[in-house]
């Protein structure tokens, strides 16, 4: 497609909750809260739990899969694999390594986008440049988090608001018009200490001190960053929107990160809009961050909310502060949609380490990759580049 412009179309969707759901009533018998409370002031009724054999991969991985077949795509296809979420499964190696095995790729870049809530925004609008930019035909942008393991069961004012969960969709080049229109991100760092997770970065180390002190759990200033949110939400997504040269009221339907019933409401009333424009699941899901707006945009298709010629606004809010929006004309068959159910999630793996005390020896695939020449007629010995065994410093010295 050279000299065309090209254009990102969504072509395939999918999504991953966990079979394990947490009701408010299961709330109640935990912590201080009541189920009226919950809802009145979240709209959240219930949450997901992933179980003890998931993680953020495993789960990154069936929502991934499932978008490549409903593209109709073969999972070598995919170019660059984007994985958005704050809950990795390691600090390295990137969770979107791990997917990227897991689905059976073998050739894309892979690497993880860390904006938080906005984080799949982040990684969407990334997938848009890398199209616009020729640099790939097809990138798979996952959102996946598994949340609950960072939440203190004793806090009733953050652990009654997550759950756990994976959204995915294909991204793919196109000359014919439509798919991404404007985006919109920023970011605010003013408001990077209200909303945080205190330990296990460089700045402070796990330890025996921050694993007291409550440190490794996700802390939260909820009232101001409610208000700072739906400010923001409004904002972003007007500017989005311009970018595209539309106005709200062109909008088919609004995607937006589900935090909040309150939040959302108070974001149609600002934008002048009714609340059959704003697509909500949070009263079933939580706040599940980066996995929100694809979890949620899988399922507005699927039920048939969408449909071809449709413009969409993806929008969200999140640590940092982060935000960002993305319009979206909507081209896709929704009934390619069912293609999703012919992936099952006992089918994935994550492969594990194979022991967990040191680093693996070389597994046999990579092992065949080393053999390889680096291109035809260009091979490398690689025999004496690595440094070996450091000898003891007293042996050095008398020598």
């Amino acid at each position: 497609m050279t000299g065309i412009e090209r254009h990102a179309h969504i072509t395939g969707w999918g999504r991953y909750a966990p079979a394990q759901v947490l009701t408010n009533a299961d709330l109640e018998r935990m912590v201080d809260t009541d189920d009226e409370w919950i809802v009145t002031r979240t709209g959240i009724r219930e949450r997901r739990v992933a179980a003890a054999h998931e993680t953020t991969a495993s789960m990154g991985a069936v929502a991934g899969r499932r978008a490549i077949a409903v593209a109709g795509l073969d999972p070598d296809a995919i170019d660059l694999i984007l994985v958005a979420t704050l809950t990795p499964d390691y600090w390295m190696p990137s969770t979107a390594a791990l997917v990227k095995e897991a689905i059976g790729n073998t050739r894309a870049a892979a690497m993880d986008v860390s904006a938080a809530c906005s984080g799949f925004v982040y990684a969407y609008s990334t997938a848009q440049a890398y199209i616009a930019g020729g640099l790939a035909r097809h990138v798979l942008v996952i959102g996946a988090e598994l949340l609950s393991r960072f939440l203190d069961y004793t806090d009733r004012s953050t652990c009654i608001l997550f759950g756990d969960g994976a959204g995915a969709v294909v991204v793919s080049a196109s000359d014919a018009p439509g798919g991404g229109l404007g985006v919109e991100l920023t970011t605010e760092p003013q408001g990077a200490y209200m909303i945080w997770l205190p330990a296990g970065g460089a700045k402070s180390p796990p330890s025996t001190e921050t694993i007291a002190r409550g440190e490794h759990y996700i802390r939260m200033e909820g009232k101001e960053t409610y208000r700072f949110a739906t400010r923001t939400l409004a904002s972003t997504a007007l500017a989005a929107i311009a970018r595209s040269g539309l106005r709200p009221d062109d909008i088919d339907l609004f995607i937006p990160h589900q935090a909040n019933i309150r939040i959302i409401e108070a974001v149609a009333k600002g934008l002048g809009l009714p609340m059959d424009k704003m697509f909500v699941n949070v009263d079933r899901y939580g706040n599940t961050s980066a996995a929100s707006v694809p979890i949620a945009l899988a399922e507005a298709v699927d039920s048939g909310r969408v449909k071809v010629g449709d413009r969409i606004v993806f929008v969200a809010f999140g640590a940092g502060f982060t935000s960002g929006a993305a319009v979206v004309e909507w081209t896709a068959d929704p009934a390619r949609g069912r293609l999703a159910e012919t992936i099952r999630p006992e089918d994935i793996s994550v492969r594990l380490p194979v022991d967990w005390d040191s680093v693996d020896p070389i597994p046999p695939a990579l092992a065949e990759i080393m053999a390889r020449p680096v291109v035809p007629g260009v091979e490398l010995d690689l025999s004496d580049v690595a440094p070996g065994e450091p000898e003891p410093a007293h042996e050095h010295a008398v020598r």
